[in-house]
């Protein structure tokens, strides 16, 4: 467990120094939801709480249990789309990091 304590930790202090690390992780945790790899999603945004405002917080302001959460973004969890779309809300007002979605064109493959 040390070395996850120390990986969390170090993560925690990198985000509260470096902006951008911390906006690139929610973006990027954002992102996986969006390419439906779901476990990496929820690990994303699990380790973009830690390092933010904490699960203690985020259970303050969305008025939800410590354990529910935790066990959302767990390796089980399931989290309904309304209950992540609240999430995502709390974590932008709370951390002052807004997404913004833009459509662009996918890009067409070709088979050689």
């Amino acid at each position: 467990m040390t070395l996850a304590r120390n990986f969390r930790e170090t993560v925690r202090a990198r985000a509260s120094r470096d902006p951008e690390f911390r906006e690139a992780l929610f973006q990027d945790a954002v992102s996986a939801l969006l390419r439906r790899e779901v476990a990496e999603g929820r690990a994303g945004l699990r380790a973009y709480i830690n390092a933010t405002i904490g699960i203690e917080r985020l259970s303050v302001v969305l008025g939800r249990p410590e354990k529910s959460l935790m066990h959302m973004f767990g390796p089980s969890g399931n989290p309904t789309a309304e209950n992540l779309l609240g999430v995502i809300s709390a974590l932008q007002a709370e951390t002052s990091v807004h997404l913004e979605v833009r459509a662009v064109a996918a890009q067409s493959r070709s088979i050689p």
